[in-house]
């Protein structure tokens, strides 16, 4: 599965109705940690079916990164059931994002 690319309109239909549990990537183009941190996202959306994982460029999307008051990046969010259940900031492993998310 690809990466979703998340807008204000896509939020509530991919995240928040989505029964599987979804990984967002906050991020922005001039950000070297999340430079870093993106192929291991990327690799993340390709081998595993069993979760959904979204992009969020919070230059292009600021009203999303207002709304859950994102201030440093490279910033992961789990949502489950719709809900917002873990926040992480920084670089992280494969493993490290994986035992973040519970799968």
């Amino acid at each position: 599965m690809s990466v979703v690319k998340l807008t204000a309109e896509s939020f509530e239909e991919e995240v928040l109705k989505e029964k599987k549990p979804v990984l967002i990537d906050f991020w922005a183009a001039w950000c070297g940690p999340c430079k870093m941190l993106s192929p291991v996202v990327d690799a993340l959306a390709e081998e595993r079916d069993d979760i959904k994982v979204c992009k969020v460029n919070v230059d292009e999307q600021s009203e999303i990164a207002e709304k859950f008051n994102i201030m440093t990046i490279p910033t992961l969010m789990v949502f489950k059931d719709g809900v917002m259940v873990h926040t992480s900031v920084g670089v992280k492993t494969k493993a490290e994002i994986l035992a973040f998310i519970g799968v």
